[in-house]
């Protein structure tokens, strides 16, 4: 029959995509801001370059500086060792000839950089981070050797008043024989820019410093043996100890005699609690300034008298994938001493319960997804397969079990590929193929195809050589096995109750683990079908076949049709308003050479050579415009500031943002989305722009962020590995000193409010 034939195309065509996903991967998935052997690095916010310094040639015993040099755009900054309330430090990964050896950063002194209700620390202007760099005695880099290479993988985080990760790759020849130095005066100034230990008394011994535990709530800081040029002078405090301190907080300072001292806030949310507090002070700087600083800061270390109080429990991952991840830590500990033992019985008991709750998750997820309306065209069109052989009982189960095998394997196969992905660096979740313009063009055309056949355009058996039109009646339990492989590329995009915190559940799990709630979710997906294939009294439920099959079939095409305009939609959000019409272009060509391939005759030969090279034209002049992901998309509420219905407005994710503004004390509502997500857009149109519920939200005034994941994001996966997820949708309700409150996928107007009465 044809609609087997549609099912052998039509899988053949999304293979096609996978094929396009794989050879766009390193671009796609894999932007790297700088470029192999390159030492510098030039993205919109700043100029990172790596220079050296080595006076008398790389030699043993000989000094040898390597540093990333950092210039930020204006009103632009990085972060320093402690970044403060928020932000992330520069990180610098080295690959060095045998015989040298980096040291840590010599963090030059920061600033306070006030954001709102928060302070961070780090650099503006330009700032030169440092890096001594060991010769041994056994460097020998041979005879005829020039230049050692250097090579550096550094990451950053750049903030105004959003915040961008970025990330690049520097390769630098350093001549190991004559002197570099043209950046001499560079590395002096970073020099001259690090904090000095606190002088010696006239005995030479360093005075002690301490911080006190007063009140429970705040630390009495005493420091001796600053210089006498501060005396008098109001200080900054730069804790190199993160998230001990009210970092933003007003705090009094004053000098008995040569003896600075303070009383500064603890955080609400502290979570570390040193014996000995490594400080940074320095003359406080000038508001707004944008000179050169020529501050010095003095390091000193403070002995932590008293007991700390109870500090707040870290809100970072759910319960289930804390437990994972303590198993597994325990089971590597275990391996890397060489022992072939078994974990502690807690610690595999946790382990065993948490794979069998993501296995369960991920079963009834399966099931759910069948309810979707990304799948409903497939299944509708097996059923009318499973009609046509409605008295032969075993063609049912073979077709069952055929179609089952096709869901289960290419659900396995979609999470070894983003498995794969993770373990070469890439940070990719659920739903990470519909992030290529490739994929999403694919499945368009794939779905075109289908409609347009559905629709009685063209039959694949008028143009089929009859040698693979034969292939129908050789090979039936194919066609099912294909059908399900259909199943899940159109499912793909959905996601389901119980499925997000069992797919975040695999980035923890060993391989095999993860694989098996992979397998799972797709059994869940084809149990319904595998069932009624056993169960005779279904196959008696269904009218017998006869004419109304070829006009439900027709009207599954436009079904077909309307998952094309979605297609588009997410297109345009990836690769703009061009890309879009382009994409639209490129079907009109597909839909010719799929009508003038059904003609008869010598118009066939004649048409279908125009029309396939009309298309093969479209594809050349149109194709870049669709994968361009250099442009700005559609502007839409996923994606931008806006107003949603009741006036609510909507603010663009950034990282950290949630955070900062929580800690002023306004709850935040945080929707993880894209535009491919279909079980988003509908959450987005029903409940989130519910009136009650926008009245509930505007009440409690609460603040609402959009991160939008139609566009691959390194820092929107993280936040979602933070949360225990791995693809979208994800709803969360952030307070301050309170850990984050997680919805299910498929949101009720009951279940957001009663979330919202309890903020």
């Amino acid at each position: 029959m044809p609609h087997r034939l549609l099912h052998r195309l039509a899988v053949a065509l999304f293979f096609i995509a996978a094929s396009a996903l794989w050879t766009s991967a390193s671009a796609q998935f894999g932007p790297k801001t700088g470029h192999q052997g390159s030492s510098v690095v030039t993205t919109p916010y700043v100029r990172a370059e790596l220079i050296a310094q080595a006076p008398q040639g790389v030699a043993p015993g000989q000094p040898l500086w390597l540093g990333l040099q950092i210039t930020h755009q204006p009103e632009w900054h990085t972060y320093w060792k402690n970044p403060g309330d928020s932000g992330l430090p520069t990180d610098l990964a080295w690959t060095l000839p045998a015989g040298l050896s980096a040291g840590e950063i010599a963090w030059p002194l920061p600033k306070k950089i006030p954001i709102g209700t928060l302070a961070n620390y780090g650099y503006e202007g330009t700032v030169l981070l440092p890096v001594p760099v060991t010769v041994a005695s056994t460097f020998a880099p041979g005879p005829l050797a020039k230049d050692a290479t250097i090579k550096l993988r550094a990451s950053w985080l750049v903030c105004r008043k959003e915040c961008i990760p970025e990330e690049g790759e520097f390769t630098l020849q350093l001549p190991i024989q004559s002197t570099t130095a043209l950046n001499g005066a560079a590395f002096e100034a970073a020099a001259k820019a690090q904090p000095k230990p606190v002088l010696a008394g006239t005995s030479g011994i360093v005075p002690d410093s301490q911080a006190q535990i007063a009140d429970g709530n705040a630390l009495q800081v005493s420091v001796q043996g600053l210089p006498v040029a501060l005396r008098g002078k109001v200080l900054d405090l730069f804790p190199e100890t993160g998230e001990v301190i009210d970092n933003a907080a007003v705090w009094t300072q004053a000098w008995n005699g040569s003896v600075w001292t303070a009383r500064i806030p603890l955080s609400p949310q502290r979570s570390n609690s040193p014996t000995l507090m490594p400080v940074v002070l320095a003359e406080q700087a000038a508001a707004h300034s944008t000179g050169a600083d020529t501050r010095t800061g003095y390091r000193a270390e403070l002995k932590v008298l008293g007991t700390w109080p109870q500090g707040a429990q870290v809100a970072s991952v759910s319960p289930a994938l804390e437990a994972a991840l303590k198993a597994n830590a325990a089971q590597a500990a275990g391996g890397a001493a060489g022992s072939v033992g078994t974990a502690s019985a807690a610690a595999s008991g946790a382990s065993a319960l948490t794979l069998s709750a993501a296995l369960l998750g991920a079963l009834l997820g399966g099931l759910i997804l069948n309810l979707m309306p990304c799948v409903f065209p497939v299944l509708a069109i097996k059923v009318v397969g499973f009609t046509q052989h409605a008295q032969d009982r075993r063609a049912h189960r073979v077709s069952g079990l055929a179609y089952t095998a096709g869901v289960v394997l290419s659900f396995m196969a979609l999470g070894a590929i983003m498995l794969g992905l993770r373990a070469a660096g890439e940070a990719v979740g659920w739903g990470f193929q519909l992030q290529s313009p490739a994929v999403v063009a694919a499945l368009a055309a794939l779905f075109t195809v289908i409609g347009l056949n559905l629709a009685g355009v063209f039959e694949f058996g008028h143009f089929l050589p009859s040698s693979v039109a034969s292939l129908q009646a050789s090979h039936p339990v194919a066609d099912s096995f294909l059908t399900g492989v259909l199943a899940v590329a159109v499912a793909s995009p959905c996601t389901a109750p119980f499925m997000g915190a069992s797919m975040g559940l695999t980035a923890t799990l060993p391989a095999p683990q993860a694989l098996a709630v992979f397998a799972v979710l797709g059994l869940g997906l084809a149990l319904p079908y595998l069932a009624a294939s056993f169960v005779p009294a279904v196959a008696r439920a269904l009218p017998r076949p006869g004419a109304w099959m070829d006009t439900f079939r027709k009207f599954m095409a436009f079904p077909m049709f309307a998952a094309v305009a979605w297609l588009v939609w997410v297109l345009g959000q990836q690769s703009g308003i061009d890309g879009a019409g382009s994409l639209l272009i490129l079907l009109v060509g597909v839909g010719m050479v799929a009508w003038s391939l059904s003609l008869a005759g010598r118009a066939r030969v004649w048409m279908a050579t125009v029309s396939v090279a009309a298309l093969a034209l479209l594809v050349w002049a149109f194709a870049p415009h669709v994968t361009n992901m250099s442009v700005a998309p559609v502007a839409s509420p996923s994606s931008a500031t806006s107003s949603g219905a009741g006036g609510a407005q909507w603010q663009a994710w950034a990282p950290g943002a949630a955070d900062q503004i929580a800690a002023g004390g306004r709850p935040v509502f945080v929707d993880f989305t894209a535009a491919w997500c279909v079980t988003c857009q509908y959450n987005k149109k029903t409940t989130l722009a519910h009136p009650d519920v926008l009245a509930d939200l505007a009440a409690k005034n609460v603040a609402l962020l959009r991160a939008d994941w139609t566009r691959r994001d390194p820092a929107i996966t993280a936040a979602l590995a933070q949360l225990g997820r791995n693809g979208v949708p994800v709803y969360v309700f952030y307070r301050a000193g309170k850990p984050p409150v997680v919805l299910t996928e498929v949101l009720s107007v009951q279940e957001v409010r009663a979330t919202i009465a309890q903020l």
